[in-house]
């Protein structure tokens, strides 16, 4: 036998990814709108273990403003291992670009799940009880996983979790979450987030820009930042210098892309300079194109100090401005970069911007406005804050959150900031 090494690409390789977290916790909504993001429009298959819940986010049938997810539906109230090897085989004849497992938890534990079935084995006469029943159920185990990371598609597991407690003398110390599944599941996986009222930490990956980030509502983004490390997807750098280079390019859109950029520790990407060839950084092509479209003078009037009574405080000159930087956000020393708002942070914006009246879905582009004009810059998404431009906007919602005309109170405010002359 004649044993040869082959160039490796990524090309073909698929994603592994699961997502644990408690019950609401989000892990039935964000698998389905990476998948949506992973699929690139080809179907979607959702195995369900959980009494049909994931049938909450499906479209409605001549409902299309109710928004939902289009997807494949397999209910299972058995957890049999062997018959999640059976709905593999099942997703690929029905050639699913996304096969989602909700969750993987119920086969290891479930009702017909790994752990049953090697409890049945092990209490049979000379079995030697749950050490030998093992002998029956790991072979099992492996087959189910053999399936599962052999599937031609994309995968996506969730999993529950519960906490993990040290006993020292009287004191109890609760030390994290532990997935309900055999330890060390996620040695199989690529990426494993832990999922928290909708914001998802990344624990574990094999993609760099995902290292160590916490995302908000995580979805297509996330699928395309995931596929482009597959050598799938589009490529980012690119995305950005073909908009630099297309005519109607705007300051704000530079400030955007700029942060954009910066989200995904893209700034330093080396690449060719679009009109000299030369090689470049694309941090300084943003800047360079920015500067060529950015207004004679671009004051922005910093928005008024909240203070108990909500209003100015005066502690800021009348009319002083400070001009928008085409830089990440000011906030750190010279040279380290600013810290990123934190997952508390954004859990916390939500249930506060509910309090004056901008809670819904449908509210993005509002929850936007204001907070890019509280922060005094603009922003395409909440992750794009740094930790003390959150803080910032957390004070001023809370403060107006507290008032009996929360809702009304807080958008005159935001409108009387969009009105302050530039």
């Amino acid at each position: 036998m004649t044993f040869t090494f082959q160039p490796a690409t990524r090309e073909t390789a698929k994603a592994r990814i699961g997502l644990q977290g408690p019950a609401g916790s989000g892990k039935t909504k964000t698998a389905l709108r990476l998948a949506e993001g992973l699929a690139q429009g080809g179907p979607i298959g959702l195995a369900d273990t959980e009494r049909g819940s994931a049938l909450k986010y499906a479209i409605v049938p001549g409902r299309p403003e109710l928004g939902g997810h289009a997807f494949g539906h397999l209910p299972m109230h058995r957890h049999d291992p062997r018959d999640l090897i059976k709905v593999v085989r099942a997703a690929e004849e029905a050639k699913l670009a996304v096969l989602i497992v909700d969750s993987w938890s119920h086969f290891w534990n479930g009702r017909g799940g790994l752990l049953e079935i090697v409890e049945e084995a092990g209490s049979a006469k000379g079995a030697g009880g749950t050490f030998g029943g093992w002998r029956t159920g790991n072979p099992i185990e492996q087959e189910m996983l053999d399936a599962l990371l052999n599937f031609s598609g994309h995968l996506i597991v969730t999993m529950r979790t519960k906490g993990d407690y040290v006993i020292e003398g009287k004191k109890v110390t609760k030390v994290g979450v532990k997935a309900v599944q055999r330890e060390g599941a996620e040695y199989e996986l690529d990426v494993v987030m832990d999922m928290v009222e909708g914001t998802a930490t990344v624990t574990k990956t094999r993609y760099e820009p995902l290292n160590g980030q916490i995302i908000h509502h995580p979805g297509e983004d996330v699928a395309e930042m995931i596929l482009e490390q597959l050598g799938q997807g589009v490529d980012p750098v690119q995305a950005i210098v073909d908009e630099l280079v297309a005519d109607g390019l705007t300051y704000d859109r530079a400030l955007e892309l700029h942060g954009q950029a910066n989200n995904r520790r893209l700034l330093g990407a080396n690449l060719l300079h679009p009109k000299t060839g030369e090689p470049a950084k694309l941090g300084d092509v943003i800047k360079e194109y920015g500067q060529a479209v950015k207004p004679v003078t671009t004051p922005v009037t910093a928005p008024p100090v909240a203070t108990a009574a909500g209003q100015d405080d005066g502690s800021r000159p009348e009319g002083e401005t400070r001009a928008v930087p085409l830089d990440p956000p000011a906030g750190a020393g010279q040279g380290q970069e600013p810290e990123p708002v934190s997952a508390p942070q954004m859990r916390m914006m939500h249930a506060c911007f509910a309090k004056v009246g901008l809670g819904a879905k449908e509210a993005r582009d509002g929850r936007l406005r204001a907070t890019s004009l509280i922060i005094g810059r603009q922003i395409g998404s909440a992750n794009e804050l740094t930790k003390d431009e959150a803080q910032t906007l957390l004070d001023t919602l809370t403060n107006y959150g507290e008032r009996d005309n929360a809702a009304g109170d807080f958008a005159a405010m935001v409108d009387g900031l969009a009105k302050q002359p530039a």
